[in-house]
Order: structure tokens, then C-alpha cells, then sequence
């Protein structure tokens, strides 16, 4: 079977709103999808980066550009919807990325507080 395209996900908090903290926070979350997924930019499609209303110091795609190889990556930032009472400080991420097999195990991974908004996944963000 050929190349499939396939999306993995991910999400954190940043302890505040300011440059330093959302930065941390997306270097992080990359840093381990990269490791935990084998990611090689050249197959990546295009990412969306979410972000609740309570983050605007910075945006996390223009941490991202500055990653390695990342300069061709169509990036994208949107404003994640508001819900009472949901995760402050989250940031959220989509990666739809060419896999040679549809049946490859991508791991999705979600850290600090974010680990409560998918506990059944939050487990591969320790491998």
C-alpha cells in the first residue's frame, strides 16, 4: 500500500501569557511529537495551532517557523473556541503528515495540564 495522509495531535499550557511561557510550552510539545512520532519535516502537510483567548502574546506557528527544516510548513493559528470553565493557557495542534503506511502508529501527545483533556492518550506523552 502507498503513502496515506494521517493526522496526529497534540496539546499543553503555558504557565503564563508572555513570549518566554508560550514558547517554552510549543518547544516542548513539538519537541516530543517529533521524538515520539519520527517526524521528518519533508512529509509534513500542514499544521493548525489553537490557542484559548487567554494567550495572545505571542503565536505558536511563529515559534514553529523557527524549528529546523520547518520554513516550508504551511502553518496556520486560530483561536480556539471559548467554553466556560474549559483549560486556560492551552494551546492545540493538529499535524496532518504523509505516512508509507496507513497502519503506522502515530502517538499523539498531550503534557502538563492538557494530559487531563485526553487522559486515555495523555499516556504516550511518557514514552
Amino acid at each position: 500500500m502507498g503513502w496515506k495522509v494521517r493526522a496526529i495531535r497534540g496539546a499543553t499550557t503555558a504557565s503564563e501569557n508572555t513570549v518566554e511561557a508560550i514558547t517554552e510550552a510549543v518547544t516542548e510539545l513539538l519537541d516530543r511529537l517529533e521524538q515520539n512520532n519520527q517526524l521528518d519535516p519533508e512529509e509534513i502537510i500542514s499544521i493548525v495551532f489553537s490557542a484559548t483567548k487567554d494567550l495572545d502574546a505571542i503565536f505558536p506557528a511563529a515559534i514553529a517557523r523557527h524549528r529546523p527544516n520547518w520554513d516550508n510548513i504551511a502553518l496556520l493559528d486560530v483561536q480556539q473556541m471559548h467554553v466556560e470553565h474549559d483549560l486556560e493557557r492551552c494551546i492545540r495542534v493538529l499535524i496532518h503528515i504523509n505516512v508509507p503506511s496507513p497502519d503506522l502508529k502515530l502517538k499523539n501527545v498531550y503534557l502538563r495540564h492538557a494530559q487531563n483533556l485526553r487522559p486515555d492518550w495523555s499516556l504516550s506523552s511518557s514514552s
